[in-house]
């Protein structure tokens, strides 16, 4: 620490820290434009000049670090005088139409130019005028009025990864601009609109829809991921007018990702449900609620009588909230059935009984940045968790060694230290070689069991640098990523991470989709246990056998079964062929009419109250930003209100902090870290060269609401059913580019065009999960024929 003084205010502060953090601290204002603290400095606005005793000119407080006995003044003559010139110099050319700017209200440039700002300017020159940049759906130009503070620039190659934006030319002829005029697509992209300190970036789909005095902010949660970033809802009129990040150091620091920012346009979407509707006949026909309750009870009540309440089930999303999750399971343990899940598109169901009470990442959020060694296992992390893989980029620019193993060759936006890319089915003889490397070298005991996964297994040179890396690791973690949990292999995968992580004495973490898994799993959404982990006296089915085994009667939650099952083909065709179904959505389309013999229209997570719990094990309550929209009522009301109509005891809540409590006062849990114990029997045999799908769940894709957020829809990250192949696999089996084929698998088809993809192992075929065009098909993984279709 070195002591110090500014404006006359004895201080104490870090050595090395530069004068505007000190100032900062201490609640001291030094005016800036492109300083901003999660980026580096750049020192090129000199709007914070600041007089230092002793030295002859002004210096930048941002570039200008503290020593002993420094003296400072921010209000001086000198130093006014240099702010104001500076301000003068910025004001040349920028455009004088603040009544008309979209930035108008929140603009640094406005604010500062109150107080340092000349009310007649001596410029009488025209003023430049810059042609505007097209960046996409997201982000609206105005690029006139840029001031090269470069925010966005450094944003890019700092956070985001991925240079982007940049700028050319010199002085007044300076132009930031994209590399040969390409759209901006990185996942984060949005968060350039809150580092712009003026009207140049805004945020294209609230563009001229309010002034940001007129908007009041609502704290809460996204709902995509299983992160929980802090959001602001900012609101007017019981209408989102946009969405903005809300500082969480533990979480999302500053930062969001574009899924969280911009999903909010879908509430206005014209599939929104607003009124029940109910099935007469094959006719649909909007009614009260009352009627449409009634409606829904006596259906549920007629499959009870006529076969059994084992033939009920209900499938929900790992999006709901905690409330909504418990009092289903209440709702459906209630009328006899165990039949309950929330692992919708998961596959291998073979070691569940040893699952946490909660999946869980095992170390804080923040702390995976300061990781040394991190082996992820089925993961695009960088689309999957955004957030997450900005703390690991963090650590990999820092020194980390960052490991994958994927079945696919993704883009990553940080070094990748070790790569092994192979066939799903193969992930597990690669982690199983990573194992045995661990096991020559460890002084770690293993099972007997624990041997068979790793005996008659060859040892790689890329399985003993992933091994070498986490041995050496004084902070290491192997995370299993959603894309695992999607695969039929995902027993094996994580037995074998678990034994990878005790050989190395690391930690193991999971990522799982949707915001709420492990509020799920503590609500009880489960068919083998109810709330807080407690074991049920007869498992009932969970979500593939609920399809395979094809039941009388379906409860979904905010579930569109073509999309979000894991089995789609079969998940329509069961719930078609269903005695009665229980749609509870915020959106209705002709596929949900198709199936549904009842659709209550529920509230989204800006229109309602309700908690997550996020990787971490941080449970997050927020409240509704916004009344729903027409007759809409929240998920948990309405699960409230048919368990009163059931008779049943316990659903006498007034608000969902009541459910919430309830919740709390049953789930004890003391620690979030991994202590269950994974087996499988041996390792699962390979395809032997049999083609193989690849699946992988697009960004946008991952529930009903991003679906139908347009901004984003028009991305680039949107992928369109196809093929994608190695053109080696393509040269074995026949097929050319952009040829159309027919992709059989478990009884679907599907119409494809094939696209050349050199990141896809050989002998396998990538074809994307829950988009359009792919709804027949089976799994996202497993064996498919290629039949030549129609060119």
């Amino acid at each position: 620490m070195v002591k110090i003084e500014i404006n006359g205010q004895e201080l104490e502060v870090r050595k090395g820290s530069m004068l505007i953090e000190a100032a900062d601290e201490s609640g001291i204002t030094i005016p800036r434009f492109c300083y901003h603290k999660k980026l580096s400095v750049a020192a090129n606005c000199r709007m914070c000049l600041v007089d230092v005793e002793k030295v002859a000119k002004p210096l930048p407080a941002c570039a200008t670090p503290v020593t002993e006995g420094m003296k400072v003044f921010t209000r001086s003559a000198k130093a006014l005088e240099a702010q104001r010139s500076v301000m003068e110099f910025l004001l040349i050319n920028h455009p004088l139409d603040c009544p008309i700017c979209d930035q108008g209200g929140e603009c640094d440039l406005q604010d500062l130019a109150m107080g340092y700002g000349n009310d007649l300017s001596r410029y009488t020159e025209n003023k430049r005028i810059v042609a505007d940049k097209n960046l996409g759906s997201l982000i609206a130009t105005e690029m006139t009025r840029c001031i090269h503070c470069t925010r966005c620039v450094r944003f890019g190659q700092e956070i985001a990864g991925m240079m982007e934006l940049g700028a050319t030319g010199r002085g007044e002829h300076t132009r930031i601009g994209t590399y040969v005029e390409q759209t901006v697509n990185s996942e984060m992209s949005g968060n350039v609109i809150d580092l712009c300190p003026v009207g140049a970036l805004t945020a294209k789909p609230s563009r001229y829809h309010g002034r940001p005095w007129e908007n009041k902010q609502v704290a809460s949660v996204a709902s995509h991921d299983c992160i929980g970033s802090n959001i602001h809802f900012e609101t007017r009129r019981n209408k989102v007018m946009r969405v903005v990040p809300r500082e969480n150091e533990d979480i999302n620091e500053v930062w969001l990702s574009d899924r969280d920012r911009f999903s909010y346009t879908a509430l206005e979407s014209n599939e929104r449900i607003t009124s029940p509707l109910i099935k007469q006949g094959e006719v649909w026909k909007e009614v009260d609620w009352q009627t449409a309750l009634y409606f829904a009870i006596e259906g549920l009540k007629l499959v009870n009588e006529q076969k059994s309440a084992d033939q009920i089930a209900a499938l929900i999303s790992p999006s709901a909230t905690l409330e909504e999750h418990y009092l289903l399971q209440k709702l459906l343990r209630g009328l006899g059935s165990n039949n309950i899940d929330h692992r919708l598109r998961q596959l291998d169901f073979s070691d569940q009984d040893n699952d946490d009470v909660a999946p869980s990442l095992a170390v804080s959020i923040s702390d995976l940045e300061n990781m040394n060694a991190i082996l992820m296992v089925g993961s695009w992390i960088r689309k999957d968790q955004p957030i997450a893989s900005h703390r690991i980029r963090k650590a990999a620019m820092s020194g980390a060694d960052v490991m994958v193993l994927n079945p696919l060759d993704y883009d990553f936006n940080f070094p990748i230290a070790a790569s092994i890319i192979t066939p799903p089915d193969a992930m597990p003889t690669q982690l199983s070689g990573i194992a045995s490397a661990l096991a020559e070298q460890s002084r770690s005991e293993i099972t007997d069991s624990e041997s068979e996964l790793i005996k008659n297994v060859s040892v790689s040179e890329e399985h003993k640098v992933i091994a070498n890396s986490l041995l050496a690791a004084e902070k290491g973690i192997v995370i299993l990523g959603s894309q695992a949990h999607y695969q039929y292999e995902y027993s094996s995968l994580r037995a074998l991470s678990s034994l990878i992580a005790k050989l190395s004495g690391v930690s193991l973490g999971f990522l799982t989709e949707g915001a709420n898994t492990a509020g799920a799993c503590i609500a009880g959404c489960l068919p083998h246990r109810t709330t807080a982990g407690a074991a049920v006296d007869l498992a009932g089915k969970h979500a593939l056998d609920i399809i395979k085994e094809k039941m009388a009667a379906y409860v979904l939650f905010s579930v569109e079964p073509e999309f979000d099952c894991a089995l789609p083909g079969l998940a329509t065709e069961a719930i078609n062929e269903a005695d009665f179904v229980i749609s509870l959505n915020s959106f209705v389309n002709e596929s949900i009419k198709a199936t549904a013999d009842v659709i209550l229209p529920i509230a989204l997570n800006a229109e309602t109250s309700g908690t997550y719990i996020n990787a971490e094990g941080t449970w997050q309550s927020f409240d509704a930003a916004v009344t729903p929209l027409g007759d809409t009522k929240p998920g948990w009301k309405v699960l409230r209100v048919l368990g009163n109509l059931f008779d049943m005891n316990g659903f006498d809540y007034v608000t969902s902090d009541d459910v919430l409590n309830e919740v709390k006062s049953m789930a004890r849990i003391s620690s979030t870290a991994t202590t269950a114990t994974y087996s499988t029997g041996s390792l699962p045999s390979e395809s032997n060269g049999t083609l193989q799908r690849v699946g992988y769940l697009p960004i946008y894709t991952v529930d009903g609401q991003l679906r139908r957020a347009q901004p984003l829809q028009d991305t680039t990250d949107v992928m369109q059913a196809a093929g994608y192949i190695s053109s080696n696999t393509a040269n074995k089996i026949g097929v050319d580019e952009n040829e159309r084929i027919d992709v059989n698998q478990e009884n679907g088809t599907a119409q494809l065009q094939v696209v050349f993809d050199e990141g896809v192992p050989d002998n396998c075929m990538f074809i994307p999960m829950g988009v359009p065009g792919v709804e027949k098909l089976g799994a996202g993984f497993g064996a498919i024929e290629l039949v030549r279709g129609n060119s």
